[in-house]
């Protein structure tokens, strides 16, 4: 998964824009457009745009990892 154009179609999606996500994360306008270039992406970065997205990054990298009938829970 391309994280960056995944970010982005949520953004669409959402009917938002870079300019948007900058004052939300907050960072440079500039670096925002660079995030929805990147190919991957460090995950306190990722955790706080899940957050103004209000959506799960971190499920759809493992959807896409994994399969989407992983078992997510952890066993003792």
């Amino acid at each position: 998964m391309n994280i960056g154009e995944r970010i982005k179609a949520e953004l669409t999606k959402q009917k938002k824009n870079a300019r948007w996500l900058s004052e939300q994360i907050p960072c440079e306008r500039t670096n925002a457009y660079k995030i929805l270039k990147r190919k991957d992406i460090d995950c306190a970065l990722l955790q706080r745009i899940s957050v103004v997205l209000q959506h799960d990054f971190f499920k759809d990298l493992s959807e896409e990892t994994f399969g989407e009938d992983v078992d997510h829970s952890v066993e003792e």
